[in-house]
This record gives structure tokens, C-alpha cells and sequence, in this order.
């Protein structure tokens, strides 16, 4: 199969149609596209976890910081139990998947234990799962009006907050998902 588009580094937003309670008006990160398929971040979908319970329910060692209120992502359905940590800067840690100049996603606990010491990278966003798709499956949902997609914006990954990500990444694209119709069509 041949990829037309690499969408890594990119958004994919779900369209107002999308009624699938893991993906209902998500903006999710993809962290990599190739032939084999797709993975990505979900980064607006908080949970009631933070990551003080995550920090002690893993015994690492805290400084006194403003990490108590920091908010843990549902990154997806797959894989739930795992942490992912997108980043930037990306930084050199245990085991890292370098995105662009900029991010990167890592997945081992010294990026957790630093960040509980205040030596982490200086944003961050943690996530326990992430989404992925098949060969040439997210290529067919594009193509059946499933998601919207577009570059990334880490203005809105790092600093918009997580209610308002969705409608902040269409607005790339000059979208009011408000007006959207949720019944799609092909001309």
C-alpha cells in the first residue's frame, strides 16, 4: 500500500457525525503513519487521575511542585494500562520516538521520575493508552468523512485547555464544528 499523505505530526478531528463514545469529539496527536499503520495520542480526553496518584501508585520519588494537580489523558483504547508522555522538547530518555524538531513521545519511567523531581521536559502531556489503526484503515475513515485532519498546532497540544482542543483544531482549518451537519456525504 502506498500512503499518499504522512499524516504524522498531524491532528485528526473527529467529525460532529462520529458517535463511537471512545472517539466523540477528540483531537487526537498521530504519532506515527507509515504502511503498517497508525498510532496516535488522544490529548482531550482528561481523566480524574493525576499524576500525584500515577507518581505514588509507582513509588518514584517527588519534590515538592505543582504536579498534584496535574491531570492524567485517555490516550486511546488500546493499551490503557501503559503511560505515554508527549513532550518537547524531546530530550534523550529511555525510550523515546523522536516526532518532529520539537516533540516526542516516551514511554519509559526515568521521563516520570524526572518529572516528579521538576528535571522533565518543559511541557508535557501524560496519557494512559493510545489509538491506532490498521494498514490503510485511518486512510479509509478519512476517506468516509470519520475525521477532519491537519499539522499539528503544540500551541494547542500545551497551552489550550483540554475542552476547548477539539473546536481550537478545526478552527486551523477555518471549521465551526458547531455548523458541521453530523450525516456525511460524497459529491
Amino acid at each position: 500500500m502506498m500512503i499518499a499523505t504522512n499524516l504524522t505530526n498531524h491532528f485528526i478531528i473527529a467529525m460532529p457525525g462520529l458517535l463511537d463514545d471512545t472517539f466523540n469529539h477528540t483531537v487526537t496527536y498521530i504519532c506515527e503513519h507509515n504502511e503498517q499503520g497508525s498510532f496516535g495520542i488522544v490529548i482531550n480526553r482528561r481523566t480524574d487521575v493525576t499524576l500525584d496518584e500515577i507518581i505514588h501508585q509507582m513509588d518514584i520519588e517527588v519534590s515538592e511542585s505543582t504536579i498534584r494537580n496535574k491531570y492524567i489523558y485517555h490516550g486511546g483504547p488500546v493499551q490503557q494500562e501503559r503511560g505515554f508522555i508527549l513532550h518537547k522538547p524531546a530530550g534523550k530518555w529511555g525510550s523515546t520516538l523522536k516526532i518532529s524538531d520539537h516533540l516526542a513521545l516516551t514511554t519509559s519511567r526515568d521521563i516520570l521520575e524526572a518529572i516528579a523531581l521538576d528535571r522533565g521536559p518543559e511541557q508535557s502531556i501524560i496519557a494512559l493508552g493510545y489509538a491506532g489503526w490498521s494498514s490503510g484503515q485511518l486512510e479509509q475513515e478519512l476517506a468516509n468523512n470519520t475525521w477532519l485532519n491537519c499539522p499539528a498546532d503544540e500551541q494547542i497540544i500545551f497551552n489550550i485547555p483540554a475542552e476547548k482542543r477539539w473546536q481550537a483544531a478545526a478552527d486551523l482549518l477555518g471549521v465551526n464544528l458547531q455548523l458541521l451537519s453530523s450525516d456525511a456525504g460524497h459529491a
